[in-house]
């Protein structure tokens, strides 16, 4: 299954596009954007697998939004321009498809697409012994790791829904291992956070996009080994 998610600064654009989808089978969109800002603030808490997006936008361009999750979504461009072809096809995206969009070469788009997922589901999914015996987890949808305070020889997994399990008997350096390096990185002794769980980074603290117990957000706090790591993941 395809889930999507669009964005578009023009309405009628993205009800043309919906659709659309609605006509492709095993295509669901889960949510549609008009601004940009608020696409990048709120999609890394959203479960999809494929981003539908608009180059032509004011204030900050589809390209622009690409660099920023092309990592972890695959990415279809829209657009009246053929002039982007070449940009948009150095960021390994999907496809590019030409406005005005026809439902043939759309689903052509998710074929592609769906390829795509299904090649990086099989490379990022790991079975687990856990609290609930095997169970298989997609990484992607693992938001936090940190070590159960009950046995300190297992870890605590917070997904992105917000279920919690426990896995059993694994130790952090063989954990690390078993995760994408590219997604994760290790805060402090007993923590782990999914780089797309990171609110706000700064030299000492993390602010997750998890909600706290108490109230707002998660916070950790970085140990000094782990610093320069994750300086270097962000570039600071």
């Amino acid at each position: 299954m395809i889930k999507c998610v669009i964005l578009d600064d023009e309405l009628l654009a993205i009800s043309y596009l919906k659709l659309l989808c609605e006509q492709i089978e095993g295509v669901e969109v889960i949510k549609a954007f008009n601004d940009p800002k608020v696409f990048l603030k709120e999609i890394g808490k959203i479960d999809c697998n494929v981003c539908i997006l608009d180059i032509e936008m004011p204030g900050m361009n589809g390209l622009q939004v690409a660099e920023l999750i092309s990592d972890s979504k695959k990415i279809i461009f829209t657009t009246a321009y053929k002039e982007y072809a070449a940009e948009a096809f150095d960021l390994n995206v999907v496809d590019y498809v030409r406005k005005p969009i026809k439902k043939e070469r759309l689903i052509q788009a998710f074929e592609k697409a769906k390829e795509l997922v299904q090649h990086s589901q099989k490379k990022s999914l790991i079975e687990w012994n856990t609290n609930i015996g095997k169970t298989v987890i997609f990484t992607d949808q693992i938001a936090y790791i940190k070590t159960s305070e009950i046995d300190s020889r297992d870890k605590d997994i917070i997904l992105n829904d917000g279920t919690n399990i426990v896995l059993k008997n694994l130790n952090f350096k063989n954990l690390l291992e078993m995760l994408p390096d590219k997604d994760f990185a290790q805060v402090n002794k007993k923590e782990i956070i999914a780089l797309s769980s990171i609110k706000v980074f700064s030299t000492n603290e993390i602010i997750t996009t998890i909600p706290a117990e108490s109230d707002g957000f998660l916070k950790l706090q970085i140990g000094e080994t782990y610093r320069k790591r994750l300086s270097d993941l962000f570039g600071k």
